[in-house]
């Protein structure tokens, strides 16, 4: 192997630019190294802000690790609210990255702690973003290595094919998981992607503990923002 410094001109996965430099001279290592701030968190759709930046989603089963990922990103402890309490995240939060990106966390599915009614009125939010979005330009579904696609997994697939958003599976957790389950989820979630029009047909691996992936990440998060101004 190289040493830890040196650049590679690769691919970056989950990109639509092959040939970009990965590492700490790519695009996504000054983008955010950049300031992230918290814009709003909107509990209906009159309350998103204005669309201006181009959007790239993250969405996920209740405590899949969303918040945690985000913080990862952005090397910040806290700017998005992590917890043990599923369906901790009851808004659609709203991050900017250096002016240049929106990074969007979205209420988890699954396992939400409040009311049913509370409930349905977090999915029909949701649903409507997804399909109402302008600036909105992926989503990132992420799902717990530990598990692979569970059933509501499955659904967010069908929803996100039917609102014809390119989107693309994160796998969490991956510190957790040992290389041949790694090597099992590669495989079964890749033949799936397939049967998925909307699907980016690769998946990335990911740890917001140990920073697995994150390299990569930002540099696939980078494709999708704004030009930096002269």
């Amino acid at each position: 192997m190289g040493m830890a410094n040196s650049v590679r001109s690769v691919p970056i996965p989950g990109s639509d630019a092959p040939g970009r430099l990965a590492g700490p001279q790519g695009p996504g290592h000054k983008l955010f190294a950049s300031e992230t701030r918290f814009v709003a968190g909107a509990e209906s759709l009159a309350a998103l802000p204005p669309p201006s930046l181009p959007e790239v989603a993250f969405v996920g089963r209740s405590n899949v690790g969303k918040s945690s990922l985000i913080n990862s990103l952005t090397r910040r402890k806290s700017l998005a609210r992590t917890s043990s309490t599923p369906g901790r995240t009851q808004q659609i939060n709203f991050f900017s990255v250096a002016e240049r990106l929106m990074l969007v966390d979205l209420p988890g599915y699954g396992f939400a702690t409040a009311a049913k009614e509370r409930v349905a009125a977090w999915q029909d939010l949701l649903q409507r973003y997804l399909k109402g979005r302008v600036t909105l330009r992926r989503v990132c579904l992420l799902v717990d290595s530990r598990h692979g696609i569970m059933p509501l997994d499955a659904e967010m697939m069908k929803l996100l094919d039917t609102a014809g958003i390119s989107w693309q599976v994160v796998l969490t957790k991956v510190d957790l998981i040992n290389a041949t389950l790694r090597q099992a989820h590669q495989n079964a979630i890749t033949a799936r992607l397939s049967r998925h029009p909307a699907a980016f047909p690769s998946l990335m691996f990911t740890s917001s503990e140990a920073a697995d992936g994150m390299v990569e990440l930002r540099d696939m998060l980078a494709s999708f923002a704004l030009l930096p101004r002269e």
